[in-house]
C-alpha cells in the first residue's frame, strides 16, 4: 500500500574530523591524518584538500582501498540519487538507488572506524554521534519544515495528521517504524501519494545504523583483545553473521509481509554489513585494470538495469536487492582503473563528482518539491517538460541547501571544537522542526476533541441529519451554517469499534481469534455476531444503536481486508476464516451479520462473497440467522479527499452507482432461505443511483471504499426498518 512511488528514497553523511575520514554525502574535503587524546580534541590540525585535487595516479593492479579520497565512488552516488529522482519523477518505479546508498554509506563508515581503531585511536562514541548527527540534522530539519509548510498550503487537511506524525518521526529516525505499522495496519489511510515525508524512511534506517554500527565495531574491537585474536578477523566474523541473518530474514519477510519487509531496519541490515564486508575487503583486492574495467562497466549497468529488469516494488528489500548491491560492489572493487575506457572515468567527470557534493541535500528536496507539485497542479503524475523542470529545480534547491544549511554547519570549526557547541547545533536545528510541530499537534488535537463531542450525540442531531435526511417529508431543523463532520483531521476516529474483550463463553481460548463485544444489558435477549473485515465493521456503526434498543449483545470477530467467505484469499484471511470458523461452531450465537457481497472500484461485475452461499447453508443449518449486508459503493478515487479539494457539489467528487454495484444484488438469490436475511441500504448511501460525498450534513465516505463512522450511524433506522420484520424478533 504505501511503496509505489515513494519505494526508493534517501541517503548518507559524513563522519568526525577526529575519526580520520568517514564520508558524508555532501563532503567536498577529504580528510587525510588526524589523532584524537581521550577527550576528543585534535592534537594535529586535519589537512584538507578540496574535492578533484586529487590528480596522483592509481598504481596499476592496485585497488583504491586505501587511498583517501575515491571520486568514482562520489560519482557513484551522484548517478544513484539521479536513478532515485528520475523513477521517482518519471516511472513512478523503485529504482535501487537507495540500497546503493545504504550499502555504500555502510562502508565509508567502516573504512573510516576500522582506520581509526586499527591505528591506536580511541573511538569516543559520543563525539562520534554529535559529530555525525550534526552533519544530518540541519539539511534534514529545513526539509520537514519546508514540508510542513508546503503541507500547509496544499495538502488537504485530512493529510495534516499523518503528515505531522511523520515529521516526528523523520526528527527522531523511526519514520521505517512507523510506515512498517501503517503497512500492516488495514484502516490506516493509503498517503503513498500525499506525504512529502515518506522518502525519510530509509534515513531513519541510516540514523539508527550510524548509532549501532560504531557500537558493534567498538565490541568487536573489545572482544578480538580480550581473546587474543585479530580485531579484522573478528570484524569479518561479526558483519559476516549480521549479513547472512538479515538476509534470510529479509527473504522470509518479503516473501510473507513485503510491505512491512520495505521498512523493516532487521531486513535491512544485511545491506550495510555488505558495505562493511567489501570495505574489509578492499585492502586485498589485486586486479588487473582490464579486469576491472570490465567489472567496472558491468556494475554500473547492472546498477543502472535494476528498476527495468526486477519488479523491485514487489521484490525489495529480499534477495532481489542483491542485484544493485553486487552491481555496486563491482563497481567499488574496480576502483580507479587508470584506463580511459573505464567506467571510473566517468564517475570522476567533475559534474557528477560536483553533484555527489548535494546528493544528501538533492535525496531530501526532491520528493516534497514533487509532491507539492503533485498535490497543487491536482495531477497524478508530471510529463516530461514538468519532470525536467522538477529536476532541475530540485537541484538548485539542493545546491542552495548545501551551501546555506550543510556547509556552514559541517565547516564551522567553532561548533565542532566542542560537544556542548554540537550538541547545541543539533537541538537549534532540532526546535525549528519540534516548536511549529508540537503547536500544529496541539490545535489539532484540541478540534478533534470539539468535533468528537459533537458527534457523541450525532445520531439525533438537527445539525447532521445524515441518511434521516432522505426520509420522506423530512424537514431540516438545524443550523443551515453548521459545519459538515466529521472534520479533516479527525478521520482516524471514524473506524467504529467495540472497545471491551469478550468474556465468559465467548471469550476466545486460543489466541487466533480477537473478540470484542458491546453488551447492553447483564442478560441480553439475543447474541449477535458480527464478522469479517472493514466493511462489516462499519456497518456495526448502525447496527449498535439498534441492538442496545433492543437488548442484544454484540461480539465482533473482524480482520481488516478479509470476508466471510471458505473462497480462498491471501493466507493471512484463510487463517483467520479457519479459525473464526471453528470459534463459530462453538459459540453460541443466535444471528451472524456479514457482507454478503463485494463491489468493484473500476466498473468490474458486483459479486456474492466467495463461498458466501455455502457458509449461509451450513449456519442456517444450525438455526443460525444470517444477515447478510449489501456492500457499499467503492471509487477509484477518494471520495472525502475529492470533496475537501473541491467541493462536495463538484462534478468531479460524484460517481453513478451503476459502476460499483449491479443492478440487484446478487444475494437476492438466496432470498429463499428463510434464516438468511438480505439487507440492501444502497438507496441511503447512493440516493438516486447517484454517489456523493456528502448527505445531511455528514459526510457519507472514509475514504475511496470505506463509509465514515458518522454516516453510518445515522442508517440505524433504516437498517432496524429492514431487518426486524425479516428477523421476527
Amino acid at each position: 500500500m504505501l511503496i509505489g512511488r515513494f519505494g526508493g528514497v534517501p541517503q548518507t553523511r559524513r563522519s568526525n574530523a577526529k575519526l580520520a575520514s568517514s564520508v558524508h554525502l555532501s563532503d567536498s574535503v577529504k580528510v587525510h591524518t588526524a589523532t584524537a587524546d581521550a577527550a576528543g580534541r585534535d592534537h594535529e590540525r586535519p589537512r584538507l584538500t578540496r574535492l578533484g585535487s586529487d590528480s596522483t595516479p592509481q598504481p596499476r593492479g592496485v585497488p583504491a582501498s586505501v587511498s583517501g579520497f575515491r571520486p568514482e565512488i562520489q560519482g557513484l552516488r551522484s548517478i544513484a540519487v539521479l536513478m532515485v529522482v528520475f523513477y521517482h519523477v518519471f516511472l513512478d518505479r523503485v529504482s535501487g538507488g537507495v540500497d546503493v546508498f545504504l550499502m555504500v554509506s555502510a562502508l565509508l563508515l567502516t573504512r573510516s572506524l576500522v582506520r581509526q581503531i586499527e591505528s591506536g585511536h580511541s573511538v569516543d562514541l559520543t563525539a562520534h554521534w554529535l559529530h555525525r548527527f550534526k552533519r544530518l540534522i540541519p539539511a534534514a530539519s529545513v526539509t520537514i519544515l519546508g514540508a510542513l509548510a508546503a503541507t500547509w498550503v496544499w495538502l488537504p487537511q485530512s493529510r495534516w495528521p499523518s503528515v505531522i506524525d511523520q515529521a516526528w518521526a523523520s526528527l527522531l529516525y523511526f519514520q521505517n517504524w512507523l510506515l512498517a505499522s501503517l503497512a500492516v495496519d488495514y484502516n490506516a489511510p493509503d498517503d503513498s501519494l500525499a506525504s512529502p515525508l515518506q522518502h525519510f524512511w530509509s534515513l531513519s534506517i541510516q540514523g539508527q545504523v550510524f548509532l549501532l554500527w560504531p557500537i558493534l565495531l567498538v565490541a568487536t574491537h573489545w572482544l578480538s583483545r580480550r581473546s587474543g585474536g585479530g580485531f579484522r578477523t573478528a570484524a569479518w566474523i561479526v558483519f559476516l553473521l549480521v549479513f547472512a541473518g538479515s538476509l534470510w530474514w529479509s527473504v522470509l519477510l518479503t516473501a510473507t509481509n513485503q510491505a512491512a519487509a520495505y521498512f523493516d531496519t532487521w531486513a535491512r541490515l544485511w545491506e550495510f554489513a555488505a558495505g562493511s564486508l567489501i570495505a574489509l575487503a578492499l585492502p586485498s583486492i589485486r586486479l588487473g585494470s582490464g579486469i576491472r574495467v570490465v567489472l567496472g562497466w558491468i556494475g554500473l549497468l547492472g546498477m543502472l538495469s535494476t528498476g527495468m529488469v526486477l519488479p523491485v516494488a514487489a521484490t525489495f528489500p529480499g534477495y532481489a536487492a542483491l542485484w544493485p548491491i553486487i552491481s555496486a560492489g563491482l563497481v567499488i572493487a574496480a576502483g580507479r582503473t587508470g584506463s580511459p575506457w573505464g567506467a571510473d572515468r566517468l564517475l570522476s567527470a567533475r559534474p557528477l563528482v560536483r553533484l555527489g557534493g548535494s546528493s544528501y541535500a538533492l535525496y531530501l528536496a526532491h520528493w516534497p518539491l514533487l509532491i507539492a507539485y503533485l498535490v497543487a497542479s491536482d495531477k497524478d503524475r508530471v510529463d516530461v517538460p514538468e519532470g525536467v523542470g522538477l529536476i532541475a529545480i530540485s537541484i538548485m534547491t539542493a545546491e542552495l541547501m548545501t551551501r546555506l544549511v550543510d556547509r556552514p554547519v559541517r565547516e564551522s570549526a567553532w561548533i565542532e571544537a566542542n560537544k556542548w557547541r554540537a550538541f547545541a547545533a543539533i537541538a537549534a536545528f532540532a526546535m525549528i522542526v519540534a516548536v511549529p510541530t508540537g503547536l500544529a499537534d496541539r490545535d489539532i488535537e484540541a478540534r478533534n476533541r470539539e468535533a468528537r463531542e459533537l458527534e457523541a450525540g450525532l445520531a439525533v442531531s438537527p445539525d447532521h441529519p445524515g441518511a434521516t435526511s432522505l426520509r420522506e417529508g423530512f424537514v431540516f431543523s438545524g443550523d443551515p451554517a453548521a459545519a459538515p463532520v466529521p472534520i479533516a483531521t479527525d478521520l482516524a476516529s471514524q473506524w467504529w469499534s467495540a472497545k471491551t474483550p469478550c468474556t465468559g463463553r465467548y471469550a476466545p481460548l486460543d489466541g487466533v481469534v480477537e473478540c470484542l463485544e458491546v453488551r447492553p444489558s447483564p442478560k441480553p435477549d439475543r447474541v449477535i455476531a458480527v464478522v469479517g473485515g472493514s466493511h462489516v465493521q462499519q456497518y456495526a456503526a448502525a447496527l449498535q444503536p439498534l441492538a442496545e434498543l433492543n437488548g442484544w449483545h454484540i461480539i465482533t470477530i473482524l480482520m481488516g481486508g478479509c470476508t466471510f467467505g471458505a473462497g480462498g484469499g491471501d493466507s493471512w484471511c484463510t487463517d483467520w476464516f479457519d479459525a473464526t470458523w471453528q470459534y463459530l461452531q462453538e459459540a453460541e450465537v443466535d444471528a451472524l451479520f456479514t457482507v454478503s457481497t463485494a463491489a468493484s472500484r473500476d466498473g468490474g461485475a458486483e459479486r456474492l462473497v466467495a463461498g458466501y452461499e455455502e457458509l449461509v447453508g451450513e449456519m442456517t443449518d444450525r438455526g443460525v440467522h444470517v444477515i447478510g449486508i449489501r456492500d457499499n459503493p467503492r471509487f477509484p478515487f477518494d471520495m472525502y479527499a475529492c470533496a475537501e479539494l473541491h467541493s462536495p457539489l463538484d462534478p468531479r467528487c460524484r460517481r453513478p452507482l451503476a459502476e460499483s454495484l449491479a443492478a440487484v444484488s446478487p444475494a437476492a438469490t438466496l432470498g429463499d432461505n428463510p434464516l438468511f436475511h438480505n439487507v440492501d441500504l444502497t438507496d441511503r448511501i447512493c440516493p438516486g443511483g447517484l454517489c456523493t460525498a456528502l448527505i445531511g450534513n455528514v459526510y457519507v465516505f472514509l475514504d475511496d471504499n470505506h463509509l465514515t463512522e458518522a454516516y453510518a450511524t445515522t442508517l440505524s433506522r433504516d437498517l432496524g426498518e429492514q431487518l426486524l420484520p425479516q428477523l421476527g424478533w
